[in-house]
């Protein structure tokens, strides 16, 4: 369906919806590149590097889509002030070690790609076509991460503890950032844009609940939304680190700018 079909309602909320997607993985894809040089081996190094280019690729096509609602991309990508950036609440600050990387690819990056599905087939046209190669793409990550949480999990109870507490730290901003249970997903998913919050929960569970197995944890996938909850940003008060969201518009090559 094209964007000029939807209620005025719809037409409003839906770019909110794209923000909190493509902001989310333009600051993922800023993290991952945090590690480029500091992961565990040079294989691994190699992985963040990928998947860092993956996010910030599926970003711009996300950007993209708000042409369809009057709003410049180029604008949006590289002139908001982090204020009001629409990101999940965990990627403020960076990942503190490579325990926190892990439970990033696989509960954040998870939650991503789950409401990337609700999204890839749901009414809006754009988002059909586009966002399927996203998930393609996102398979790796899927592997990559669950293949470091086993072997973290299985391994000294120090590693077990650190990875434990950063995905318990990471599931309750991601869920409420990408999957929101508040009226206006409500009314996406009645404008059958994107999947029922519920029902995107609970298959978020049925996913998680293998790789966190390992760490003796069951993924509490229903949080409540947080008292200083700002529905336009989809996200509670705060903002991403300047210096993320400097690099994130690009300012220091704006003068090289070629678009």
């Amino acid at each position: 369906m094209n964007a000029r079909k939807f209620s005025p309602e719809v037409r409003e909320a839906l770019p909110r919806l794209i923000l909190s997607l493509a902001d989310t993985k333009r600051m993922l894809g800023i993290r991952y590149s945090d590690w480029l040089l500091g992961a565990p081996s040079i294989e691994s190094g190699i992985a963040t590097a990928s998947m860092s280019q993956d996010e910030w690729g599926h970003a711009r096509l996300l950007y993209a889509m708000l042409k369809d609602f009057d709003v410049d991309p180029v604008e949006v990508e590289h002139s908001r002030p982090a204020a009001e950036y629409c990101s999940a609440s965990c990627l403020d600050e960076p990942f503190a070690d490579w325990a926190a990387v892990v439970a990033g690819i696989v509960v954040l990056d998870g939650t991503l790609s789950l409401a990337l599905e609700g999204f890839a087939t749901g009414t809006f046209g754009a988002a059909r076509r586009r966002v399927p190669k996203m998930l393609a793409e996102e398979a790796f990550h899927r592997d990559f991460g669950q293949a470091w949480m086993r072997r973290i999990g299985e391994g000294a109870e120090e590693g077990r503890e650190r990875l434990a507490a950063a995905a318990a730290s990471m599931l309750g901003p991601a869920i409420t950032c990408l999957l929101p249970g508040d009226d206006e997903a409500e009314l996406l998913a009645g404008a059958g844009v994107t999947a029922r919050p519920a029902d995107a929960r609970a298959r978020l569970a049925r996913r998680l609940a293998e790789p966190l197995s390992v760490l003796g944890m069951t993924p509490a996938t229903d949080p409540p939304l947080p008292a200083d909850w700002i529905a336009s940003r989809r996200r509670p008060a705060g903002e991403p680190a300047g210096d993320a969201v400097e690099r994130a518009r690009g300012d220091r090559n704006r003068a090289l700018f070629v678009e």
